[in-house]
């Protein structure tokens, strides 16, 4: 009886992660866009907002490439498929978001900062983060899933890991453009954000953190069906044998 109430039971829970990743998006864009105060001319005012997606992004893309480490380790201790697709599966997600953090930054800094790039501590590290993990996928890409590629990605990916940490504190660590912002420790540190900008703030960080939740959950099942039809396939061919050869007309 447990093991046909089980798959219900995910499927239930996979529905209502779905629902309450799409209603929080939903709350923040509210709170973000009829809630929190336009900044001051100086910040960019109204193009401010994009502050909105820019640093939940950043949030997403740290914890997305934290989940391809503990999951690529677990997969070098351990060989199992699912550590793999877990790890694989959070790449893509992370170079995504990541994607969305170096458009989104230049988008405010062309007209506050003057300039669309910077080539300081944050914003380099940043990008080689971008291009690690891109390099992950792009490895990825040259075969099948065998078990060596596996491993040299699950390398790559735990190796990558180690510039995440130097992009957040590098604000800190070095002078640079880059604003240090809020922090979930410290909200009103490093910013001038009030109440309902920091209502925004927070609300868009859960909103994406749903989010991310929902999107490993439907890129692993995926990872999983593609596995399986591999596997039919494969059982399907074996089952054919091979094809007879065809027949050559004869030459008169």
């Amino acid at each position: 009886m447990s093991t046909t109430a089980h798959p219900g039971a995910r499927t239930t829970g996979f529905r209502a992660l779905a629902v309450g990743a799409w209603a929080s998006v939903a709350v923040s864009l509210y709170f973000i866009f009829f809630v929190a105060r336009e900044a001051d001319a100086s910040m960019g005012g109204q193009l401010q907002r994009i502050f909105y997606l820019h640093v939940p992004s950043a949030w997403i893309a740290y914890i997305a490439f934290a989940t391809v480490f503990i999951a690529s380790v677990a997969y070098l201790r351990t060989g199992a498929r699912k550590w793999d697709l877990v790890a694989h599966s959070a790449a893509e997600l992370g170079v995504v978001f990541s994607s969305l953090v170096l458009i989104t930054g230049p988008i405010w800094a062309r007209p506050v900062w003057g300039t669309w790039w910077q080539w300081d501590a944050r914003l380099t590290s940043a990008l080689v983060m971008w291009l690690t993990y891109a390099g992950y996928l792009l490895l990825r890409g040259l075969a099948d899933d065998g078990s060596q590629i596996a491993r040299s990605a699950a390398i790559v990916g735990i190796a990558g890991f180690i510039n995440v940490p130097f992009v957040h504190f590098s604000v800190q660590w070095f002078r640079t453009l880059h604003p240090s912002g809020p922090a979930v420790g410290d909200a009103a540190g490093g910013s001038t954000l009030g109440g309902t900008e920091l209502l925004a703030f927070f609300s868009a960080l859960i909103a994406f953190t749903l989010l991310f939740a929902w999107l490993l959950a439907v890129r692993v099942r995926l990872g999983v069906l593609a596995d399986e039809v591999g596997r039919l396939e494969l059982e399907g061919d074996l089952a054919d044998g091979p094809r007879p050869a065809r027949p050559v007309p004869a030459t008169t």
